[in-house]
Order: C-alpha cells, then structure tokens, then sequence
C-alpha cells in the first residue's frame, strides 16, 4: 500500500478553515487518572458531546503521520490543533444541517481532482489523463485498511464540499449597494475646515487621577464579550537557575588543556600504567574526539562563513595537523585539529524544476508526459544560455519548485553529503561556476545554474559542555528548598530580595495552557495550580531538567466570567483615567469664543484644513474621527460644545465644508468596498464561536 503511505503523508485536501487533517501528536499521559475518575467527554459544543475515545484515537493516529513527516509538536500543542478543528466541524455541520446543505458525488470528484496526492497521481488517473473515482475506489477496496481510509477520505471531502458551498453561499449574501458607494466617495472627498483648541489629557497628571477596581468592574460590565475569560491561577514564582560557578568553568577548561599533551594512566587489565597521546600527537583522530568530547566527531568540510564568527580565520587558515585552542564557543570549551582544506567543497546553485505526471512530488503547471517534459526543459535551457542573466526571471516565471520559485531558484550552498537528489549533485560538484546544463532526477527534469563554489576545512574538534558540578547542583538545591520552606510563611516578594534573586512579576494561567512563563512544557505547575487541593498561599517547588527549580506560590484564583481586575487593568485604566481628565478638562473650556477658551487653558488656537472623514487626522493631534465628524455636522461659524476625542478636548469653529461634486455613477467606490467585503468570510468562525456554548474539558484528562 505504497500509494495510501504516500498520500496519508502528502495529502492536502482543500480543507481551508475546517482544518481536517488530523496534525497532533498522542498525549501521553491520558490515561493516569484512570477513566472511573473522570469524565468520557472533552467537551461540548453546544451540548453535542465530544468524546474522549474518539478524540484519543484521531490524536493518536495523527502522531505516526507527523512522526513520518518529522514534524515536532508537544502534546498540548497537537490537543490544541485537534481540539480546534473539533470545534469548528462541530460548529459548521450544524450550519450545514440548518440550511440544508447536501452534496453529491460530483462534488466529493472535484475536492478529490483539487487534492495533488490524489488528483495527480498516475494510479487514478484514466487513459486522458483525467482523475477516475472508479480506479480511486476500486484501489482500496482491496484491504480492509484501504476501505478504511477510503470512508475516511470520502468523509473529508464531504465536509469541504459542504463547506465550499456554505462559503459560497456567504460571500454571495455580501454585497455593496449603491448607497454606500456614494457614501464612499462623499467620505473620500467631502473636506472641511476648522479652527479648533485641544486641551491634552496629558495636560493633567495621571497620578491625579485614581481608578478603583469598582470602576474597572463596571466598564467591563458594559462590555461583557471582549472581557470575558475563562477560569485562571495567579502564581508567584522565582527560577533558581543551575549554572555553573566559575570554578567549575575553570576545571573544564582545566580538562580540556590537559588533553593537548601526552597522559598516564593505570590500565587495570595489565597493571601497568600506560601513556597516552596527547591531541597533537595523536594520529586516530576519530576515536580520540569520541572518547573526550561532548560532540562527536563530524567528518563534513566546513566553509569560512560557518565557523564560529570569532574563530573563523584561525580555524579555517590553521595548518594541516595543528591545532587551536582551547577556546571558548557556545557554551563549549573546544580544540580544534585541521585535517586539511579541500577545494570546492560547497557549492551553490540555482535551478528551474520542470516535472511531468508521476514524477516524485510532482506539482506541474500542465499535465504533460517525461518525454514533453524533457522537450520543455531543453527550450528553457537554450533560453538560459543564450542570455545567463536572466536565468532567476526564468526560475519565477518557469520553475515548478513552489519551494526556491520566490528567489529566483536559489538553492544555497551545499555538500557533497547534502540529501539533494544525486543526479542534481552530480551536475553541480563536476561543473565550474558560470556553467548552465541539464540534470534528471526522480523529481524531474533541472536546468542548474552553478552560481558560487568555497573552499572549505575538515576539523577534528573536541567540545566539552560548560556545565555546574554536582557540588554546584548541591547549593542550588539547598538554596531553592530553603526558599520553598520560608516562601510558605513570608511574603513572597520580600523573601526573593532578601534571599538575593530575581524577582518575576506573577503569572496568570489556565487550565489547558502548557507553557510556565518562559518555560516551555511545564503542564506539572498549570495541573498543580488547579489540583482541588491547592489552596491560595500554597508553595511547590519543581525541578526542571536542564533549567533549575522554579518555586511558585498561588497568589489568587479567577473564577470564569469576567476577567480579574488585575488583568483588565492594563487595558481599562487608560480609557477610565481619560474620561475622568476629560471631566475635569471641560469644566475649564469656558468662554465664548476660541480665543477666550484657549487663552483660559493656556494653549493657542489652531486649524485644520481639507479634512475628509476618511482622513480625519488633525495635524498636531492625531487621528481623531470624532473631532472631524463633529466639524462636518457644525454650523459654519458655530463654537462646538467640548468634544472628547482620543488625544484630549475639543471645541471647534467650522470655517467651511466644500461638498464633493455629485457624479453619474459610484461604480470605483463600489469596487473599493468589495474588496473589504471579501475579507468578511473569514469572520465566520469567531461568530460562530463567539455566540456557541463551548464546554472544554481536557484539562480533566491532561
């Protein structure tokens, strides 16, 4: 079952926002809480359940696809991705049932036709090189793993033919009437000028302005969608990071030193001692690198530009057989022994692909043949050599490499060890720069163009990670429960200056967050924080392999509704403090004329001149819609009532308003506005979801 292997990991059903294809890793700890203890369902959407069988065996199927495609997802990650798309297939099947939407088998053919694994591959294709569902069919029905796949294929491709139609059906309700086409153009070129005082709410001190949580609490009140949040932990937390002191970076060194020159040591087997070579004498490289060094040993050529930058002319112009160091390289110490430079040994060049139907990962503009295939090659590559400069044009306009097609067919440096095809290497490494010629592979057909080649440097290189000691480890270890201990009676803050580290503000997390901080993977402190037994004032420390420990305490508990103040604040307070200022702004703006105003609130007046209410930005004050709008609607010669804007206070005097002269037809602005509508359909999903009762429960199983 080569091809159902090939499509599984190459298939790329038009799934646009259902996002079928089941990207996730398995989650490995589903199972320790036992299932008698927790619920059999995720989730609800709508009071239609998920259930946790089904959503354990689509996650674990879709973990052997992205370990065949080498994808590295951690498992909060992939239940995210899986999660969403329940939702949203949940969400769309009950639009689809309410307006009736059915599909048949002309449709499933087209989404199948539009699938490159499928559409495009020669098992399925008729004698005219046209998609057969009959072959497709009759080509899984020979297994009962291939029947599988096949209802589970025709199951997609249902979905997304439902789903084009409902798109279709929404983006066809969207439409722009001549009404708005003429407000449109009013917009653009009605204009007006004013003069106008601004009082700046900078003008007032923030710090004379106070918001209490109350306040915050009933502005989010107002507007409870955008504030609304799910139940979170507040946490308090400190990392005691394992480094090591520099007594332990000093013995590495100290180590790797030692290495350069001849050593005894006691061989237990004949009782004597033995001398070993140092690195500058020694002639087995490879096994000495191995047996001290943290990295083993690579035996590719390097290139100057991919040394490290501080060492890079030392190491690459260093004589054969001798060696440099110690020195000090992310995080290593290292020595390095030049084994000999080898010329041209990277190369760089760039390519235009022409593929045919069949060929490995074949994406071709146009059904053709190997042999039509090759024709059209060897019409480009005449093109190419008669005028070398506009090979990277070609490469846009020509290439069927999705991949390099952007940048004109670049495919930067590589090695003779590279995982290119061995044809494409062949052509690159046995021909000069400037050369253009032509190169089969499994993926077709390459005109190469040799762009650049670099000498480069075999090293033997050994590398010994600065790391801490186990003494090191011991006082870190000491340090951080002494701070879980005494974190649990004292105030957390004073305890982290007293006891001389780095002080984090607190944390908010929710019950399916996996990431702590700037730690990644931590699902250990997020599942502890909302364990039924953690109370407020609760202290754990956890030990982070490679990080050190992160001590938390739990600060505080938001139940789901509104978001806590603290968290509000940020984006609340500003918008609070504004409206008290702009209170306090206007029972200054007195008088009745600008002058009188302005001259009471020691500013000057100014203009504005052309402003149009798609550009109401007024020159020394920003963008100020409301200003503008206010102008438009003002009687000529009229000093406005105070007017709030976004930078401060208004009262304006409109000098003018210069109507737009009337015009036959709307039809540009109308265009305009289409453009916006368009864009409308990706609304859809927030909607949908914004209006639905959705109930998650993985934090139960995770």
């Amino acid at each position: 079952m080569a091809v159902l292997s090939k499509i599984r990991n190459r298939s790329g059903l038009l799934l646009i926002v259902i996002g079928l294809a089941l990207l996730a890793f398995v989650v490995q700890d589903l199972f320790t809480k036992g299932f008698d203890s927790i619920s059999t369902d995720v989730g609800s959407v709508n009071g239609k359940d998920i259930s946790f069988e089904d959503f354990r065996v689509k996650v674990a199927n879709t973990e052997k696809n992205a370990q065949n495609q080498g994808q590295n997802m951690s498992s909060m990650q992939a239940s995210n991705q899986v999660w969403n798309q329940e939702v949203n297939i949940a969400l769309l099947t009950a639009e689809f049932e309410k307006l009736g939407i059915r599909v048949g088998e002309k449709h499933i053919i087209e989404i199948f036709k539009n699938d490159p694994s499928i559409g495009q591959n020669p098992s399925f294709l008729n004698a005219a090189g046209k998609f057969d569902l009959k072959k497709f069919k009759d080509y899984f029905k020979a297994s009962p793993e291939g029947m599988q796949f096949l209802q589970e294929k025709e199951k997609d491709a249902e979905l997304n033919a439902k789903y084009v139609i409902y798109n279709s059906l929404i983006k066809g309700s969207m439409y722009t009437t001549n009404t708005e086409g003429k407000f449109k153009y009013e917009a653009e070129t009605n204009k007006v000028n004013f003069d106008f005082v601004m009082v700046p709410f900078s003008s007032i001190k923030d710090s004379d302005v106070k918001i209490t949580d109350d306040e915050i609490v009933a502005y989010m009140k107002t507007k409870e969608k955008k504030f609304k949040s799910e139940e979170s932990r507040e946490l308090d937390y400190v990392l005691i990071s394992e480094k090591p002191s520099a007594q332990d970076e000093a013995e590495i060194k100290k180590n790797v030193d030692a290495l350069l020159l001849p050593s005894v040591r006691y061989n237990k087997e004949t009782g004597k001692n033995d001398t070993i070579q140092g690195f500058r004498s020694v002639t087995d490289n490879v096994d000495f690198v191995n047996a001290n060094s943290d990295i083993p040993f690579d035996s590719t050529y390097v290139s100057k530009q991919d040394l490290p930058p501080a060492f890079a002319e030392q190491l690459f112009n260093l004589p054969t057989g001798q060696v440099f160091g110690p020195y000090l390289f992310n995080n290593y110490y290292a020595l390095s022994k030049s084994l000999g430079r080898q010329a041209g040994a990277k190369a760089k060049s760039s390519h235009i692909l022409i593929s045919w139907v069949g060929a490995e990962r074949a994406q071709p503009k146009e059904k053709r043949t190997k042999e039509e295939a090759k024709v059209k090659a060897e019409g480009i590559l005449a093109q190419a050599k008669a005028n070398p400069g506009m090979f990277q044009m070609l490469a846009m306009t020509m290439s069927e490499d999705p991949s390099v097609q952007q940048n004109g067919g670049d495919m930067g440096f590589i090695d003779r060890n590279t995982g290119f095809a061995k044809g494409y290497k062949d052509f690159v490494f046995s021909n000069p720069v400037g050369a253009i010629g032509l190169a089969e592979t499994e993926f077709g057909y390459h005109i190469i163009n040799v762009t650049d080649k670099q000498d480069a440097v075999k090293l033997a290189t050994i590398a010994q990670k600065i790391e801490p000691s186990e003494a090191t480890n011991n006082k870190t270890y000491e340090q951080a429960t002494k701070f879980e201990m005494e974190a649990a009676e004292k105030d957390f803050a004073a305890l982290t200056k007293q006891m001389k580290l780095t002080s984090n503000p607190a944390i908010r997390v929710k019950a399916i967050d996996e990431n702590f901080a700037s730690i990644p993977n931590q699902r250990q402190i997020v599942k502890w924080a909302f364990d039924g037994s953690t109370k407020i004032g609760n202290v754990k420390r956890f030990e982070i392999v490679n990080v050190g420990h992160v001590i938390v305490k739990l600060k505080s508990i938001a139940p789901k509704g509104l978001m806590s103040v603290e968290e509000a604040r940020p984006q609340v307070e500003g918008i609070l403090k504004n409206k008290k200022k702009a209170e306090k702004i206007i029972a200054k703006m007195k008088g009745g004329s600008l002058d009188a105003i302005a001259a009471a609130n020691k500013v000057t007046v100014m203009n504005a001149i052309d402003l149009t209410i798609e550009n109401p930005n007024v020159q020394g004050a920003g963008f100020e819609p409301k200003v503008v709008g206010n102008a438009f609607t003002s009687k000529v010669g009229q000093v406005s009532k105070p007017i709030e804007g976004n930078s401060g206070v208004y009262v304006v005097n409109t000098k003018s308003v210069t109507k737009a002269p009337k015009i036959q037809k709307y039809d540009d602005y109308i265009n305009k506005l289409k453009q916006q509508v368009v864009n409308y359909s990706g609304r859809v999903m927030p909607a949908l979801k914004n209006d639905a009762d959705i109930e998650d429960n993985r934090a139960d199983f995770y």
